[in-house]
């Protein structure tokens, strides 16, 4: 049996998020085609039936830091890597080979442990015929051993990656129970459930400027009502994910709501509110909130 952490490393919007959740079986992590989506460490538990547990550790994206909350979200993608067994490195293939790719490649150069290349979205790669050049191209500027072609958005190429894992993790019993799935709180679910359908939504209106707060979470006679609050940082925002007559909030609540009820198997009100915060990306005490300090 195998068994250990594994960190899901990358430049931003590679779809790290997009493999944890493909990996794992259910969504545990916010997607959107908004670089920096995710904002801090999830864990996803993956049990392969005879041969092991995979504990996937996906991060928030490498990027230059503007902000102190991005700064942050660096300094925990960069904390990661002292507490796994394996990394996995991702790579957009439709993007090809950039200069952040180079980036990430030389930091995990300083750590002692096997290594993974997962070129991502070869489902868009066209023509076919750059797949082989750009995994070669992977494997020889990157300096890693063989790179894993993937989709983690159809699931192409994912049970070999899960075996190249497996090859490379130390021999051990099982960390978690069977049915353990993440470290997520079902607040911190909720949360980024809502932020992930704002940035669908919105797209890049409300890019980054965004955060959720979870307020009350109270349970009664079967149903579950909670209340969270949408902080942006200007007024001009605050009217966009409004939306006319209230309608983009009713929908993102909808959307939420309902993913939530599937999730967590039950019936939810919720109860969402929009307050104008100046400047929080760079405000220590909001940031704290958010689990960000």
């Amino acid at each position: 049996m195998k068994s250990g952490a594994v960190g899901i490393i990358g430049w931003t919007n590679v779809g790290k998020s997009t493999l944890l959740n493909r990996l794992v079986g259910e969504k545990v992590a916010a997607v959107s085609n908004v670089p920096q989506t995710t904002r801090n460490r999830i864990t996803g538990v993956l049990n392969v039936e005879g041969q092991g547990q995979i504990v996937f550790m996906d991060t928030p994206g490498l990027h230059k830091p503007k902000y102190r909350m991005n700064r942050a979200m660096v300094e925990i993608a960069r904390g990661t890597l002292g507490g796994v067994d394996a990394v996995v490195l991702m790579v957009d293939g439709e993007r090809g080979l950039g200069p952040g790719d180079r980036q990430a490649a030389a930091l995990l150069q300083q750590v002692d442990v096997p290594k993974v290349v997962a070129v991502n979205k070869v489902d868009r790669i066209k023509p076919k015929t750059r797949l082989f050049p750009l995994l070669q191209a992977v494997v020889d500027e990157l300096g890693f051993p063989a790179a894993v072609p993937v989709s983690a958005l159809r699931g192409d190429g994912c049970d070999l990656l899960i075996q190249e894992i497996l090859k490379v993790l130390p021999e051990g019993e099982a960390v978690f129970p069977v049915d353990y799935l993440t470290d997520q709180p079902e607040r911190t679910l909720a949360a980024e459930f809502v932020r992930e359908k704002i940035l669908r939504r919105t797209r890049q209106e409300i890019p980054h400027a965004v955060a959720v707060l979870v307020g009350s979470w109270e349970e009664r006679e079967g149903m579950l009502y909670v209340d969270a609050t949408i902080l942006v940082e200007r007024e001009s925002q605050k009217a966009i994910v409004i939306g006319k007559g209230g309608e983009l909030l009713k929908q993102v609540g909808t959307e939420a709501r309902l993913e939530l009820e599937a999730l967590l198997g039950v019936r939810m009100h919720l109860t969402l509110w929009v307050k104008v915060r100046k400047d929080w990306r760079n405000d220590r005490a909001t940031l704290h909130e958010i689990g960000l300090s």
